[in-house]
């Protein structure tokens, strides 16, 4: 069976079929207050560290090298139980993968979103 992974913007409204939402950012998303944020669980551990968090700036001519980078770091141990804790919510039902990035398609989410669904 296949994981219902999706990807989303934390600033953006629940959606019908989103399951548990999970934000995956490091840091707390800008503008957003805590008690306006719609989310079931933090899980920062998750998160590229801020070193290449800073080094990637959200440009997507460097994806590629980010992903790469971001997957030797998954393999650290702290890292790699959020991921596995991220797979069992993904096998028990859908999940959305939450982010303050605009370009969802070169953030974290999408990558923790491929590797969930490996």
């Amino acid at each position: 069976m296949t994981a219902a992974v999706r990807t989303g913007r934390i600033y953006d409204a629940p959606q019908t079929g989103d399951g548990r939402r999970v934000l995956v950012d490091r840091v707390w998303p800008r503008g957003l207050r805590k008690d306006a944020a719609r989310f079931d669980e933090w899980l920062r551990e998750v998160a590229p560290s801020t070193e290449l968090r800073h080094w990637y700036g959200h440009q997507p001519e460097r994806f590629a090298e980010f992903r790469r980078r971001y997957v030797a770091e998954l393999a650290a141990p702290e890292r790699r139980e959020a991921l596995d804790h991220l797979r069992e919510l993904a096998e028990g039902g859908p999940v959305t993968l939450l982010t303050a990035t605009r370009d969802l398609e070169h953030s974290q989410a999408a990558v923790l979103a491929e590797e969930i669904t490996a």
